[in-house]
């Protein structure tokens, strides 16, 4: 079950929202394994005045940017699986986004199964029920 956070500069565009939110879907069901039904994508737009980066505002730089968060339950990925989400992410809000100051981050975050859930259970009890079921 991802939590996908992203921040991007400007204006919300619902077209290019829409867009992202289904890439970024896509991407973590395809590198990560997850499932499109119980992916979460929230997209929040800051304009480019608010967003500092060495204390000079993106509109200073004259760049865009994005911070991307990934919560997952820990150890359902691989390193290597998270290094490839990190490139393919990169390189995806790179081309939608583009003009992209270096300092824009993918975040993946390990949480642990007991501290992570949905639908009111952890994934750790959803993982428990699942082994007596089986």
């Amino acid at each position: 079950m991802p939590g996908i956070q992203l921040t991007i500069p400007g204006h919300a565009d619902q077209a290019l929202n829409r867009r992202l939110a289904a890439e970024l879907t896509a991407l973590a069901c395809a590198v990560l394994r997850k499932k499109p039904e119980r992916t979460m994508v929230m997209i929040r737009n800051i304009p480019h005045e608010q967003w500092f980066i060495h204390a000079k505002s993106l509109a200073d730089h004259g760049k865009n940017s994005f911070r991307l968060e990934v919560t997952i339950t820990e150890d359902t990925n691989t390193k290597d699986e998270k290094t490839l989400y990190q490139k393919r992410a990169f390189d995806l809000l790179s081309e939608l986004i583009g003009n992209l100051h270096p300092h824009s981050n993918v975040h993946i975050i390990d949480c642990k199964a007991s501290s992570y859930g949905y639908g009111g259970l952890t994934q750790e009890h959803r993982y428990h029920v699942q082994d007596a079921a089986a």
